[in-house]
């Protein structure tokens, strides 16, 4: 026996009132005239909505380059430091921690990114271009060593570690 689909009607909503007669009148509903638009109602919801999701990270990498205030000498000390602590994950690579190497790795990434940046846009035009490489070079390791670490790969991880590593001695013996 086939199954009877219900009818979708694309009418306007209507009010129905019955009489004695069993006969259905029906009459639209009055419509509801507000100063808002609905594209600017629209625009207006998705803009709260994006603003109330998109307010923390969820732990993936900070794109957001430039601390506003942060001086040289900030993101000189900074570096230091945060460079520390991305090679701080080498005991959860050790334990095979991959989640906890990923968090501590990302956190550490992305202010060391802020730092260099930082750095970078403060040094002489002829020394941009050099730092620019070691920059990148850095962070198209790190990004693989997120790769690496999601698929659980303690060889390839290792390699990439020891990129990185190389990457930072011969960022800091530069800065």
């Amino acid at each position: 026996m086939a199954a009877i689909a219900p009818k979708i009607s694309l009418l306007p909503i209507t009010q129905c009132s019955s009489s004695k007669s069993n006969a259905r009148i029906t009459k639209p509903l009055p419509r509801v005239r507000t100063p808002v638009g609905r594209r600017v109602g629209t625009i207006a919801t998705l803009g709260f909505l994006a603003a109330s999701i998109f307010k923390q990270p969820a732990g993936a990498f900070d794109f957001g380059l430039v601390a506003p205030d942060q001086t040289l000498e900030e993101a000189l000390s900074g570096i230091r430091d945060h460079a520390r602590g991305l090679l701080d994950i080498k005991e959860f690579i050790d334990s095979e921690s991959w989640k906890d190497a990923q968090r501590e790795m990302r956190m550490n990434a992305g202010y060391l990114k802020q730092d260099m940046y930082t750095i970078i846009q403060n040094k002489p035009g002829k020394e941009r271009p050099r730092l620019r490489k070691m920059y990148s070079e850095l962070f198209n390791n790190v990004t693989r060593l997120d790769y690496a670490t999601r698929d659980m790969d303690k060889v390839h991880v290792l390699e990439l570690y020891e990129k990185i590593v190389h990457s930072l001695n011969d960022i800091l013996s530069t800065v």
